[in-house]
C-alpha cells in the first residue's frame, strides 16, 4: 500500500503552543513553516508548510491575539498536554457526491459548512469542509474539504518538507478500514493506541512527527 493517501489535503498538528511547536518544526528540518492565517472567532491561527505537491501541513495552535475567546477551540489545542498529529483531510473531487456515497456505504462523515480566514497579505480563503463534530473520533478518518475557487494553500510559495510517508496505529484497525473504503481512502494502520505518524523530507535528512 502507499503510504501516502492520493487525495490527501492537508496534514493537522495540533499544539498548545504554536510558536514553541514552529521553532521545534524549524529547528528539527531546517524549513521555517510560513504564517498562514488567523481564524477569527475561533481563538486560532496556523502556520503552513507544503508536502509537496497538492499536499500541506498545517499547524495549528492557539491564537494569542484572540486570549479572550471563550469555549473550545478547534482540534482541542487548548487542552492538549503536546504537539500532536490529530487529524487528516482529503479534497474529493466532488464534495457533496463523496459525503452521498460515503452516507450510502455505512459512514456519515458530516454536513458541509463553509469556513474562511484571511493569510497574512490580506487575501481571503474559503472553503467548505465536513463538521469534525460527526468524524470518526479517533481522527483517523479524515475529514473533507473543498477550497472552491480560492487558491489552495500549498499553490502559495510554501516551504517545502517533501512528504514520504504517513501511518496511524489504532486500538481495532478493521473497525476503521470500512469507513475509510467508504471515502474511497486508503491509510496504513497498525494494532496499537491511537496516533498518527508522518514523516517528511529535510535538508537535514527525514524527520517523523507523531
Amino acid at each position: 500500500m502507499n503510504t501516502i493517501p492520493a487525495q490527501l489535503d492537508h496534514l493537522v498538528l495540533a499544539t498548545p503552543d504554536l510558536a514553541g511547536t514552529v521553532a521545534d518544526f524549524a529547528r528539527r528540518t531546517g524549513v521555517t513553516p510560513a504564517p498562514g492565517g488567523v481564524h477569527v472567532g475561533l481563538g486560532t491561527r496556523n502556520h503552513l508548510v507544503s508536502l509537496g505537491g497538492s499536499a500541506y501541513l498545517e499547524i495549528i495552535g492557539p491564537d494569542p491575539e484572540q486570549a479572550g475567546h471563550e469555549g473550545p477551540r478547534p482540534f482541542a489545542v487548548d487542552v492538549l498536554p503536546v504537539p500532536r498529529t490529530v487529524t487528516w483531510a482529503i479534497r474529493p473531487a466532488d464534495l457533496d457526491a463523496t459525503i452521498a456515497a460515503a452516507r450510502a456505504r455505512g459512514y456519515d462523515p458530516g454536513p458541509a459548512h463553509a469556513m474562511s480566514r484571511r493569510t497574512p497579505d490580506g487575501t481571503l480563503l474559503s472553503w467548505r469542509l465536513t463538521d469534525g463534530a460527526d468524524a470518526h473520533p479517533s481522527g483517523l478518518v479524515p475529514f473533507l474539504i473543498d477550497w472552491g475557487d480560492s487558491p489552495h494553500p500549498a499553490a502559495s510559495g510554501l516551504p517545502v518538507t517533501p512528504l514520504l510517508g504517513l501511518t496511524a496505529t489504532t486500538p481495532d484497525p478493521d473497525e476503521l478500514r470500512p469507513l475509510l473504503a467508504a471515502l474511497d481512502v486508503e491509510l496504513p494502520l497498525s494494532e496499537g493506541p491511537v496516533g498518527m505518524r508522518f514523516t517528511v523530507d529535510t535538508p537535514r535528512g527525514p524527520v517523523t512527527f507523531d
